[in-house]
């Protein structure tokens, strides 16, 4: 049996490991009501809640600086949209995902994030409770939209599949072997290290290879990777 010293110990570890594996967030709203309202609401349901944003640029910087598991983002930030606010993340390459929450389900918005970046896309009308397993699965890498939403995207990028890909008239440089595996796994959501533990290399292995294609291809982000993976058929949306 476990003594009283030894079963205090065991709980003590056991908040150690809550703490030290708590899902970590930034949250970017410029109502101060609301962005407060849903940092609290995190915190509260043991998510560790470690800056918040009120505009585009600080949203972009905290980020950066404290690199979280999730950014809750709104898409009418002043200084920066939302849609720039994730293209800025997904160019830095740091492991944060994004969770646009926004009061706007017109379908320009949507699929602008989603083009730049965005995880997943909740609508504000969502409760508590949606948004907070929203914030898990996002940290998971799954991709989380409000019921309706998901159509919308899953349309959009079966258009993308099958329209032909163009480079200004450019030949499609071949990739390597290694090279379209890892962008394989790139366009499933993975981040580097995801895909490093996969493949039994080092995530900065990882960082080179997609690197190196974005070069061959001449783009920019992983936003335009995922696209060519899809029309390539190496990957398809799920």
């Amino acid at each position: 049996m476990t003594g009283p010293e030894e079963a205090t110990e065991e709980a003590t570890l056991d908040v150690t490991n809550a703490v030290t594996n708590a899902v970590t967030v930034v949250v970017a709203d410029d109502h101060p009501m609301w962005r407060d309202a849903v940092a609290r609401d995190l915190t509260d349901a043991g998510f560790d809640v470690v800056a918040t944003a009120d505009d585009g640029p600080s949203a972009v910087n905290r980020t950066l600086a404290t690199r979280p598991d999730v950014l809750v983002l709104d898409l009418n930030l002043p200084g920066l949209r939302g849609g720039q606010v994730c293209a800025a993340i997904v160019r830095a390459q740091i492991p944060t995902r994004v969770l646009i929450l926004s009061a706007s389900a017109e379908q320009r918005d949507v699929l602008e994030a989603v083009k730049a970046g965005a995880t997943g896309y909740l609508l504000k009308s969502a409760g508590r409770e949606e948004l907070l397993d929203a914030v898990r699965a996002t940290a998971r890498g799954k991709a989380v939209f409000t019921p309706g939403l998901a159509g919308l995207v899953l349309g959009e990028f079966r258009r993308l599949s099958v329209e032909p890909l163009r480079m200004d008239g450019r030949e499609v440089p071949e990739l390597t072997g290694r090279e379209a595996e890892v962008l394989k796994l790139v366009a499933t959501g993975m981040s580097y290290k995801q895909i490093g533990a996969y493949l039994f290399i080092s995530h900065r292995t990882v960082q080179n290879h997609v690197q190196n294609t974005l070069n061959k291809l001449q783009m920019h982000n992983r936003v335009e990777l995922v696209r060519f993976a899809i029309a390539r058929g190496l990957a398809a949306p799920t």
